[in-house]
């Protein structure tokens, strides 16, 4: 018997047992579709919680004042840690392996006055990498620049939220505002954008200007000491050296304040790379969680499979019996259930990917919530399913092919007879 001889009879037994062979088809090819669909699911959210994450500013660490745990150089314990205006130019020099280090000063409710409204908001003061690190992508105009920063010009860049409130809609950049009665010009609008975590409020509703007009027109108020500042911007040239540039940024800041660097309370630091890191952690073990259960449902399959392929050998006792006694080696009857066998695991396994990436394609056209980006079907995931078909299929045909190879021709055909 012939190879395409048996791919033959492997299609007429299927097609003689239609009802059979789909239900068995049915529970492989919803196991697929459990994998590939919670997989996805959990690479989506964890996507989304990326996205949005990047909202707030990319793998930044912010840097507070805070107060000191333990005594060093004869300063007490509890002193309490404040950054001055000028900390950021005397931590770069130490802090190679930190790609930007800048301030920000930032007053909350100061008296804010257009042509047609007036409102009580919070005034961002930093320099021009800060559009960058904070993730403030401009809709009409243009941030700050180094020159405005270092000329102390009087221009604002305004939260998409500060202009529907100040402008009522109608044209924003060019116009005048006035902030805590400082005439300042409009040169920029922020795009509206999604934001998971603030210190201080969203960025949609913040005026933003330079530092060194922050400095001399909105400074620090009593009690706060003057010539202080409120926290620091930091980024590493790369994650590679994340952790380095944290570590320098302890140490320098400890030679200028005079504090020991490991007292984590001196120096408070918001590490997004650290957030993102066990977010993904978590992101992980719940799509690792989801794919475990359609394993589980693909093995349930497969454990119906063979228990069908079990019923086949039975009823077609008599049918391999003819078979061996024309002639039929062992090899050739193996090769015929284990055809039978891949033949419906592998068919139902390419209809459960196709599905599944046709609903993956379909609800990614959807509007995705926040913090989920839709259903990512990657291709690890289809390989990954792939092997376990195999495994499954090998699996299920193994003990029915080798019991259907080992029947006599004589016990079958006694078999069949008394039936």
């Amino acid at each position: 018997m012939t190879f395409r001889d048996l791919i033959w009879d492997t299609v007429q037994t299927l097609l003689a047992h239609k009802l059979r062979a789909g239900l068995t088809m049915f529970g492989l090819l919803w196991g697929v579709v459990s994998i590939t669909l919670m997989t996805a699911a959990g690479d989506g959210l964890r996507e989304g919680q990326r996205q949005v994450s990047a909202q707030f500013g990319e793998d930044i660490i912010i840097v507070f004042g805070g107060r000191t745990s333990t005594q060093v150089g004869g300063e007490r314990a509890g002193r309490k840690v404040m950054w001055t205006i000028y900390d950021h130019t005397l931590l770069a020099p130490q802090t190679p392996s930190c790609e930007f280090v800048i301030p920000e000063l930032t007053r909350g409710n100061v008296a804010v006055r257009s042509d047609y409204n007036s409102a009580s908001l919070l005034i961002s003061g930093s320099q021009p990498p800060y559009q960058r690190l904070r993730a403030l992508t401009v809709d009409e105009g243009r941030f700050f620049s180094w020159e405005d920063d270092s000329k102390g010009r009087r221009v604002a860049f305004i939260g998409s939220d500060v202009r529907r409130q100040l402008f009522k809609g109608r044209k924003a950049l060019g116009e005048s505002l006035t902030i805590n009665g400082i005439p300042y010009q409009v040169i920029g609008v922020m795009k509206t954008k999604e934001q998971d975590s603030s210190y201080d409020g969203r960025d949609i509703n913040k005026i933003f200007i330079p530092y060194g007009a922050m400095v001399r027109d909105l400074p620090q108020p009593p009690p706060f000491p003057p010539g202080t500042m409120d926290q620091m911007i930091v980024k590493a040239w790369s994650l590679n050296v994340h952790e380095t540039c944290v570590a320098e940024v302890r140490r320098g800041l400890a030679r200028i304040h005079n504090f020991d660097p490991e007292d984590k309370d001196a120096a408070a630091i918001w590490d997004t790379v650290e957030q993102s890191r066990a977010f993904a952690t978590m992101a992980d073990g719940m799509k690792y969680f989801l794919g475990a259960m359609g394993v589980v449902t693909l093995l349930l399959g497969g454990i119906g499979t063979m228990n069908v392929m079990l019923v086949s050998v039975r009823e077609r006792t008599r049918e391999i019996g003819l078979r061996k006694a024309v002639g039929a080696t062992r090899r050739e009857i193996l090769t015929m259930f284990f055809l039978e066998t891949f033949f419906i695991v592998f068919l139902s396994g390419g209809l459960g990917l196709g599905f599944a990436h046709m609903v993956c394609h379909f609800v990614n056209k959807l509007q995705m919530p926040p913090y989920f980006a839709g259903l990512w079907a990657t291709w690890q995931v289809g390989a990954a399913c792939v092997a376990l078909l195999g495994m499954v299929a090998f699996l299920s045909a193994l003990y029915p092919a080798t019991k259907a190879a080992s029947i006599d021709p004589i016990e079958a055909l006694r078999f069949e007879a008394g039936g």
